[in-house]
């Protein structure tokens, strides 16, 4: 079971996500989404939306 709980900043001004999976609270980097199978299934349209724009900014440099 996954379930999407928020996010949180670093003190560096990056992302953590916060899911609770199987019970434990787990925070996730935006690049690391996909090491945690169903995690990004999980997001709000609000976070996917801002995820793709981080992509869509990356892919200029």
């Amino acid at each position: 079971m996954i379930k999407y709980i928020g996010t949180r900043k670093t003190s560096e001004g990056g992302t953590l996500y916060v899911f609770l999976i199987n019970g434990l609270q787990k925070e996730v980097r935006e690049s690391a989404l996909k090491q945690y199978p169903g995690c990004y299934d999980a997001l709000p349209a609000a976070a996917k939306a801002k995820i793709s724009a981080n992509r869509a900014w990356m892919s200029k440099i």
